[in-house]
């Protein structure tokens, strides 16, 4: 049975190095110098593609080294895919070795405003680094980034798993109650807390801690009367539409409602909720590196500085 052809994984980096180098020295010890081999590994190396390849590359004679007419039509062809290769291969140590990323890959639960946005094209001007964003499940904030599928997250704080930094602090916002126009609560100019325990409140679906959840979608009202919430939605969208039908109410951020242009919605503060809307840009601390702290200064520069929560 005859042997089967050769296969790309069966050619080593090394053995095309090899012929390359010896194309342009002509000269075994040169070219075994030049790479750090022996003389003989650098003889072994070029037997061991002309193996593979089938065919003989290179006449070695007492006097001289030459390709053969093959050889020189291989060389010619291999050339320029592995100084491609060595190229970015170079190119990815030297980012490794400064920490240094061409592109950020972003996380967003909810919606992504025209002032950070133009954050993200300074940091393409300033810094060479450009953003691609995803849309996270509004109640999974943190798992993408945890498990490197995103190199941050803008997310709803609080933030209190060990593996995360906060790298920002965006600035605190109001919350407001976005319900029905057609609500008997649409003509009040707030409610209170305590009216909570008569609506169902949307809660976010995902995987996100209690401690989250909780910060997010009130259990009970300050005298321990239950909130119901019997539906949850994965993106805002989805809730507000759901608010829209009357039959539910959803808790959300002061600049969702002044970027919202449904009109069949009304969003009404709530008297005794406690804390306020925040959101804060979140990466892994493991793999903290420039781009993520450059992003970081360049929303400070353009939202100011935000104290952290207490």
């Amino acid at each position: 049975m005859p042997d089967a052809p050769p296969t790309m994984n069966q050619v080593h980096l090394q053995q095309v190095e090899c012929l390359l180098t010896l194309a342009e020295e002509l000269h075994f010890g040169r070219t075994a110098a030049r790479l750090g081999y022996s003389q003989s590994r650098a003889s072994q190396l070029i037997a061991s593609l002309e193996s593979r390849v089938g065919a003989r590359l290179v006449e070695r004679t007492s006097r001289r080294v030459a390709l053969t007419r093959l050889g020189s039509q291989f060389v010619e062809e291999v050339r320029p895919a592995y100084r491609s290769l060595a190229a970015a291969f170079s190119r990815a140590r030297e980012r490794a070795v400064r920490g240094a990323l061409r592109e950020l890959r972003v996380g967003f639960t909810g919606m992504v405003y025209e002032e950070v946005t133009l954050t993200f094209r300074a940091l393409r001007e300033e810094h060479g680094v450009s953003v691609r964003t995803r849309d996270l499940p509004l109640g999974s904030p943190f798992t993408a980034v945890l498990e490197g599928e995103v190199d941050a997250a803008i997310a709803e704080l609080p933030v209190h798993e060990p593996a995360l930094t906060v790298g920002y602090h965006f600035p605190p916002q109001d919350r407001l109650l976005a319900l029905a126009r057609h609500h008997p609560w649409a003509e009040r100019e707030e409610v209170a807390l305590e009216d909570l325990a008569g609506t169902d409140l949307l809660h976010r679906l995902g995987d996100a801690p209690d401690y989250w959840r909780a910060a997010h979608t009130p259990p009970a009202t300050p005298a321990g009367r239950p909130i119901p919430s019997t539906v949850g939605v994965a993106t805002v969208q989805e809730g507000l539409a759901l608010a829209a039908s009357g039959d539910h109410a959803m808790l959300v951020c002061r600049p969702l409602s002044e970027h919202s242009t449904r009109t069949d919605l009304r969003f009404l503060p709530v008297r005794g909720l406690e804390g306020t809307s925040r959101l804060g840009l979140a990466w892994r601390t493991d793999r903290t590196v420039p781009p993520l702290t450059a992003l970081a200064r360049l929303l400070e520069e353009t939202h100011g500085t935000a104290a952290p929560p207490v």
